[in-house]
């Protein structure tokens, strides 16, 4: 990657005595899994763009705990929750940005219980924020116009957190033919992933949710699918290559989408 993205970290801000606009929580996938890491340059690039003044805790950032709470084990949710709160709170962090809804949902509903409160936003929401008040602009002719895109509402983001509409306005921003599931908002099925099933195989039965999920978004005759979630990106990547569509359709964040949509 031939762009120098500037990032700095929260420890690099108070340094030098300054508190950030926003701290963005990176999270597991973002941080260490190869997909996601691109879904994260996107939106630094975003960012970089807009000229907002953002942090990363980086090395002293942890998981959120979300996974070790949904797969039962509250003590160890509990413990990473607390490191994370008392590193947060230290750098006196206020608001706080991430890609990941599982992170997004756990920070916002889960932390404040054990001491950390702050406002939390998906990129989503952020980036259009950042468009709504004139701090980034999408270029009207990029290479999404007219393209028809289908949105899989991720289960954190939506079913759990009321977030609809952020995401679609972006993606109408960019001019596409918007086109939705039969399942979508209130009514979207799971990808298949949440809830720690992304770290264990399915149980039996005769079809896989994000096989039956990429159904429901093949069925759209979509040229992408976009999402806001970098396990959600997975599995419907994971479903696109079992239907041997690959070639034909890809599945993209949003933030991925509006990041490619700017101009140099």
């Amino acid at each position: 990657m031939s762009e120098v993205l500037n990032v700095p970290t929260m420890a690099e801000c108070m340094a030098e005595g300054r508190q950030p606009e926003i701290l963005f929580w990176v999270g597991s996938a973002g941080s260490y899994d190869d997909r996601a890491k691109k879904i994260t340059r996107a939106f630094v690039k975003i960012l970089n763009k807009a000229n907002v003044d953002f942090a990363v805790l980086g090395t002293e950032e942890s998981s959120t705990g979300d996974v070790a709470k949904r797969a039962g084990n509250e003590f160890l949710f509990q413990m990473q929750a607390v490191t994370n709160i008392e590193i947060l709170n230290a750098y006196e962090v206020k608001r706080i940005v991430t890609a990941c809804p599982h992170s997004y949902n756990t920070l916002k509903n889960e932390y404040p219980q054990l001491g950390g409160n702050y406002e939390v936003l998906h990129h989503t929401q952020f980036i259009n924020d950042l468009i709504t008040s004139g701090r980034l602009k999408v270029e009207s002719d990029n290479a999404f116009k007219g393209k028809r895109i289908t949105f899989h509402d991720p289960c954190y983001l939506g079913r759990a957190n009321d977030v609809y509409e952020a995401p679609r306005a972006l993606l109408e921003t960019l001019g596409v033919e918007l086109v939705e599931m039969k399942r979508h908002r209130k009514t979207a099925l799971c990808c298949g992933a949440g809830g720690a099933q992304m770290f264990k195989e399915p149980e039996k039965g005769d079809k896989d949710i994000n096989i039956l999920r990429t159904e429901d978004a093949l069925k759209t005759n979509p040229n992408i699918i976009a999402t806001g979630c970098p396990y959600c990106n997975t599995m419907m990547t994971d479903g696109v290559k079992v239907k041997e569509k690959e070639a034909d359709i890809s599945v993209l964040d949003v933030a991925e989408l509006i990041a490619n949509a700017q101009g140099e």
